[in-house]
C-alpha cells in the first residue's frame, strides 16, 4: 500500500466513535521509568564522555571519534537481530519484558567500567565498554519501544504513551544534569566525579524501573511475522512506502541534533567562554524540552502528529541558525537559543515514535504482518547511526581543521567550532521537513485502516 492508496482509505473513511479505553495511570508510570536510568546514562555517554577520555587519556580527538563510530556501527548490527527475537520470543513472562529484565545487569556493569576508568585506560578499554552499554541500550530500548505500541492501538493514546516515557527520560537528563552541576568544571577531577556520580543514579534508578514494569506493565500481545523476516525487513527500506519516508526524516532530523548535542561542551567552553555555565543550559535546554512535551502533544491532537512534528523542526531551525555568529559577547542571546531549541526538541523526543507506532497499522494491512519490534529495531538503528556521524564526522573536521581540546587554538579553528556546531543542524533538519512533506498517516487514515483491520478480522 503506498501513500496514494492511503489517502484514497482516509478520504472513504468514516468516522471512528468508540474510543479505545484509556491505559491506566499505573501502567504509564511504571513503563516510563524505564526511561529514566537509561536517559540519565546516554546523556553522560554523549555529553560528557567523548571530552572526558580526550582530556584524561590522552587519546586523540580522531581516535574517540573513530571509537565511538565503530561502537555505534557495531551496535547498529545488534538492533534488527533484537527486534525480530523480541518479536519472536514467546513465553508467559512476557515477550518484550523478558529482554529489558536482562539487559538491565549489562547495562548497570557497562556505566560502572566505563564511566569509572582506570588511569591507564586505553582506546580498547573505550571501545569494548561502549560497545558492551549500546547493546544493552539496544536490549532494553528496542523491545521496550515495540512494548509501547502494543499498549495501545489509538493514535492519540500512543502519543500520550511516548509522553509519558519522553517526561521520565527528560527528568532522567536533569537529574544527571544537576549532578553534573553539583561538580561543576570541565577539569579532569570534575568530570569524573560527575562521572561517579551518574554511575550510582543509574544503578540505582534502573533496578527499581526494572521491578516495576516488569510486574505491572501488561505484555501479553502477538505478533505475525514473514516467513523470510531478513528479506521482507529489507523491502522496508528497499522500496517506497510509508515507513522509509518517516525512517528518512527521522535520521535526518537526528543527525541535526546529534552534531551539536556532540560539540556543546567544546563549543560553549571554547567559542562562547563560559565553560561554568555548560550545567545550565544544559539544564535549561532540557527543562524547555519538558515543559514543551504536553504542548506538542496537544497540538499533535489538534493538527496531526507529522504536521506538528514539522513545524518544530522549523522553529528550531530559525533559532539555531544564528549559532555560528555568536561569541564571547553575545552569551545572553545563547540563553534564547538554547530555551527556544530546546521547546523545540520536545516534539522531537515526544512525537516521531508515536508517529512510527502508528506505522505498524499500516504494515498489518499491506503485508498482513504484526511486527513492532522490527519497526523499532530500524528506528533505533538509524538513531544511532545518526551519532555515529556526528562523532566520526564532527571530531575529525576539527582535526583536519586545527582545533584541540587541551591547548589554545587560532581564532580561524574557534570560528570552524562554531560553524560545525551550528549551520549542519539547519541543513539537516531543512532536509527532514522536506523529506517529510505530504506524509499520508493522518488521524483519520490511521482511523481508517483500523477500521479496515477489523473488518477484514472480523472483529
Amino acid at each position: 500500500m503506498n501513500s496514494h492508496t492511503v489517502e484514497s482509505l482516509s478520504e472513504s473513511a468514516k468516522p471512528v466513535t468508540a474510543s479505545t479505553a484509556i491505559v491506566p495511570m499505573p501502567t504509564l508510570l511504571a513503563y516510563g521509568s524505564l526511561a529514566f536510568p537509561l536517559a540519565a546514562a546516554f546523556i553522560a555517554l554523549q555529553v560528557i564522555v567523548p571530552t572526558f577520555y580526550a582530556q584524561s587519556t590522552g587519546l586523540s580527538l580522531t581516535a574517540i571519534g573513530g571509537i565511538l563510530l565503530v561502537a555505534r556501527l557495531f551496535d547498529m548490527i545488534t538492533d534488527p537481530l533484537v527486534g525480530y527475537w523480541s518479536d519472536q520470543s514467546r513465553n508467559r513472562f512476557g515477550r518484550r519484558k523478558l529482554f529489558v529484565v536482562v539487559a538491565a545487569p549489562l547495562i548497570g556493569m557497562s556505566v560502572l567500567f566505563l564511566f569509572n576508568p582506570p588511569a591507564t585506560a586505553a582506546a580498547s578499554y573505550l571501545l569494548w565498554w561502549t560497545i558492551a552499554i549500546y547493546v544493552g541500550g539496544t536490549l532494553s530500548i528496542v523491545p521496550a519501544s515495540a512494548w509501547a505500541a502494543e499498549l495501545s492501538p489509538d493514535y492519540n493514546q500512543r502519543s500520550r504513551i511516548t509522553g509519558f516515557r519522553v517526561a521520565f527520560g527528560l527528568t532522567g537528563t536533569l537529574v544527571a544534569l544537576l549532578v553534573s552541576a553539583v561538580f561543576v568544571g570541565d577539569t579532569d577531577d570534575g568530570l569524573a566525579a560527575t562521572l561517579t556520580a551518574i554511575t550510582w543514579l543509574v544503578l540505582l534508578t534502573l533496578l527499581i524501573s526494572t521491578v516495576w514494569a516488569a510486574f505491572a506493565v501488561p505484555d501479553s500481545s502477538q505478533t505475525k511475522l514473514p516467513s523470510n523476516s531478513l528479506e521482507s525487513a529489507w523491502s522496508l527500506v528497499r522500496t517506497p512506502n510509508p515507513f522509509r519516508q518517516l525512517l528518512v526524516s527521522f535520521l535526518l532530523n537526528a543527525v541535526g541534533n546529534a552534531i551539536p548535542a556532540t560539540l556543546f561542551l567544546l563549543y560553549v567552553t571554547h567559542v562562547l567562554g563560559v565553560a561554568d555555565l555548560v550545567g545550565v543550559f544544559l539544564f535549561l535546554y532540557f527543562v524547555a524540552a519538558a515543559v514543551a512535551v504536553p504542548v506538542w502533544v496537544a497540538f499533535a491532537k489538534r493538527f496531526g502528529k507529522h504536521q506538528t512534528w514539522s513545524v518544530a523542526m522549523i522553529m528550531a531551525c530559525a533559532f539555531f541558525v544564528w549559532t555560528p555568529l555568536l561569541g564571547a559577547d553575545s552569551v545572553a542571546w545563547f540563553y534564547v537559543i538554547v530555551i527556544a531549541t530546546g521547546f523545540a526538541t520536545g516534539a522531537d523526543l515526544a512525537l516521531p515514535s508515536a508517529i512510527n507506532a502508528d506505522v505498524i497499522e499500516w504494515d498489518a494491512l499491506t503485508n498482513g504482518y504484526q511486527r513492532p519490534g522490527l519497526f523499532f529495531a530500524l528506528w533505533g538503528t538509524a538513531s544511532k547511526l545518526s551519532y555515529a556521524l556526528a562523532v566520526g564526522i564532527a571530531f575529525p573536521l576539527l582535526d583536519l581543521v586545527g582545533f584541540s581540546a587541551t591547548e589554545s587554538n587560532s581564532d580561524s579553528s574557534i570560528l570552524w567550532l562554531a560553524v560545525l556546531y551550528g549551520a549542519p543542524c539547519v541543513v539537516f533538519k531543512l532536509a527532514a521537513v522536506w523529506s517529510m512533506r505530504r506524509y499520508p498517516i493522518t488521524e483519520k487514515a490511521h482511523s481508517a485502516m483500523r477500521q479496515e483491520l477489523a473488518m477484514r478480522d472480523g472483529t
